[in-house]
């Protein structure tokens, strides 16, 4: 009996290795929390711009200069624009610095690599879709095609993950999938994509990380 336990043990021992020489398994569920509320509170101050700037271009100053310039509606919309940009840059710097921190103190705790082969292998995989829907997504901005930016942003992201998840933690799989169908339902909903833009990068990431971190770290 003790010798078939010692071998159940080895086995696992071998399983772990093998996991972390194939897997990049550092990936901590507080990142997803972090990105979560980072994705919360740029949406409330994005939904603060458009409120501010939609109150803004109904004030009779601004219909009587729309009556004699064109320029005041393209002035005000390259500030609209140039503003959600920020904050979402700002988003996404938060949740980049937020993610590293919590997943370099998770590999120390772990005492696995932070960056190695399996890293540069999930980087290389997420970041290529991204990248591509990123150049198209500011084609469509360019054109002034806003609906679909917030759909695209849900699904690009998704693929993403799809695309990396044989590199991490199965659960990313999951994560991906919840993007894709989310941004699917965004196409539907046009008109509504800040709402599902929160719910895709902010409410399912909180989810996705509190699972994570319950499942893995709570120990």
């Amino acid at each position: 009996m003790d010798e078939q336990l010692q071998h159940l043990d080895t086995l696992k021992d071998i399983k772990r290795m093998m996991e972390r020489s194939s897997r990049f398994i550092s990936l901590s569920g507080l990142s997803g929390i972090a990105a979560g509320v980072c994705a919360l509170v740029g949406a409330w101050l994005a939904n603060g711009v458009i409120e501010s700037s939609a109150r803004y271009s109904n004030t009779h100053e601004v219909r009587e200069l729309r009556r004699t310039s064109l320029d005041s509606g393209a002035d005000l919309q390259t500030y609209l624009g140039n503003t959600l940009i920020q904050i979402a840059l700002g988003v996404l710097i938060a949740a980049l610095v937020l993610g590293f921190l919590f997943t370099y103190l998770r590999s120390r705790k772990t005492n696995t690599p932070i960056w190695g082969t399996t890293a540069k292998r999930l980087l290389i995989n997420v970041s290529i879709p991204m990248i591509v829907g990123g150049i198209f997504l500011l084609k469509l901005i360019d054109i002034g095609n806003y609906g679909l930016v917030a759909p695209g942003c849900l699904i690009f992201y998704g693929l993403g993950l799809l695309n990396a998840s044989k590199y991490t933690l199965a659960e990313v799989r999951y994560l991906g999938y919840a993007q894709i169908l989310l941004g699917i339902i965004s196409l539907q909903v046009m008109g509504n994509g800040l709402l599902f833009w929160a719910l895709g990068f902010g409410v399912l990431h909180i989810v996705y990380g509190a699972f994570m971190w319950w499942k893995y770290e709570r120990s």
